[in-house]
C-alpha cells in the first residue's frame, strides 16, 4: 500500500474519529450540567440518584459500557435496531463524559461564595436569573482547565470505538497495520491523535484567554 493510500484512509477514519469527539461534547456538556444540578438537589432521591448514576459512569470500563448500550436494547427489550452501532458510541460515550463534567460543574458551582447568591437576591434577581448572568459565567472560567483535561482524554478514548468494529482511525489503523505487517500506520495515527490534540488544546487556551475579562 502506498504512502498517499494509507494516509487518505487514516484521514477518514480521522473524520469519523472528529465526529465522535464532536458529538460527546454536544450532548455531554449540556447533560453533565443537568446531572450536577440533581447532584446538589435539596431531595434527597434525586440526589441519591446522580450519585449512583455518577458512581457507576465512573466507576465501570468505557469499553464494558459501550457494549452494554450496543447490545442492551436486544438482549434486555428484544429490539432489533438497524444502523445502531454508531448512535450506540455516541449514547454510551455522552452518558460515560456527562458523569464527569457533572462533578466538574459541581466542583465549579460550590466554588462560588455564597455571597453572590445574596447580592443577586437583593438586586432583584430570581434563582434562573443569578445563575446564568452571574454565576455560570464565572463557574465556565473555573472549570475550563479540568474540562480541558477531559477533552483531551476524549481525543484519545475515541480509540475504544474499536470495540463494536466501527471504522475509526484507531480502527483503519490497526487493519492497515494488520495488512501490511507494519507498525507504520499506528505510528502516524499516533501522530493523527498527537496533532487533534494539539489543536484541542490550543482552543480551549483561547477560550481560557478570552475568558478573562476581568483581568
Amino acid at each position: 500500500m502506498s504512502t498517499t493510500v494509507m494516509l487518505a484512509q487514516l484521514l477518514k477514519g480521522m473524520v469519523v474519529t472528529a465526529e465522535i469527539f464532536f458529538l460527546t461534547l454536544i450532548f455531554s456538556l449540556p447533560l453533565g450540567l443537568f446531572i450536577s444540578f440533581g447532584r446538589m438537589s435539596k431531595n434527597s432521591i434525586v440526589k441519591g440518584i446522580s450519585k449512583i448514576y455518577i458512581s457507576i459512569m465512573r466507576g465501570t470500563p468505557l469499553m464494558l459500557q459501550l457494549i452494554v448500550v450496543y447490545f442492551a436494547p436486544f438482549y434486555v427489550f428484544g429490539l432489533k435496531i438497524s444502523n445502531y452501532r454508531f448512535p450506540a458510541i455516541i449514547i454510551a460515550f455522552a452518558l460515560n463524559y456527562a458523569a464527569y463534567f457533572a462533578e466538574i460543574y459541581r466542583a465549579g458551582i460550590e466554588s462560588i461564595p455564597v455571597g453572590q447568591y445574596e447580592a443577586a437576591r437583593v438586586l432583584g434577581y430570581n434563582k434562573v436569573q443569578t445563575f446564568c448572568r452571574i454565576i455560570l459565567p464565572q463557574v465556565i472560567k473555573r472549570i475550563l482547565p479540568p474540562v480541558t483535561n477531559e477533552t483531551i482524554t476524549l481525543v484519545k478514548d475515541t480509540s475504544l470505538a474499536f470495540v463494536l468494529a466501527h471504522a475509526e482511525m484507531f480502527t483503519m489503523a490497526k487493519q492497515i497495520a494488520a495488512k501490511e505487517t507494519s507498525i507504520v500506520p499506528l505510528m502516524v495515527a499516533g501522530v493523527f491523535y498527537y496533532l487533534f490534540n494539539l489543536i484541542v488544546a490550543w482552543g480551549m487556551e483561547r477560550l481560557e484567554k478570552a475568558m478573562n475579562y476581568y483581568r
